[in-house]
């Protein structure tokens, strides 16, 4: 496993996945009801690890860790379908918050 790929490369694995098979991706509205389903999962592991309602013994073994993962395949999924480059979209949120929110948060070096 290689944590140093770029956003492209995880957009090209996940397409080169989807594209073994015929029946391709899912529609957005499909995804978006598999992106809600994997947050629910993801907040199910949340809860359980940091929240006062803990695993119950009948229950799989799952890890915050493999719930983000299962997000982040739907999200590129449908970002793949949508043909929505997610490095661009991501550069474009940084820049709304480097400019319209520069002064919302107080920054460390003016807190000490």
């Amino acid at each position: 496993m290689n944590g140093d790929k770029t956003m492209k490369q995880l957009q090209q694995e996940v397409d080169a996945y989807i594209g073994q098979f015929k029946e391709g991706y899912f529609t957005p509205m499909e995804l978006l009801a598999r992106l809600t389903e994997e947050l629910g999962e993801l907040s199910r592991e949340v809860m359980h690890e940091y929240g006062p309602k803990k695993k119950k013994a009948t229950e799989d073994a799952n890890t915050i860790e493999a719930e983000m993962g299962d997000l982040l395949f739907v999200l590129i999924c449908m970002a793949n379908s949508l043909d929505i480059d997610l490095a661009h979209a991501h550069d474009r949120v940084m820049d709304k918050f480097n400019t319209r929110d520069k002064n919302r948060w107080t920054r460390k070096e003016e807190a000490e």
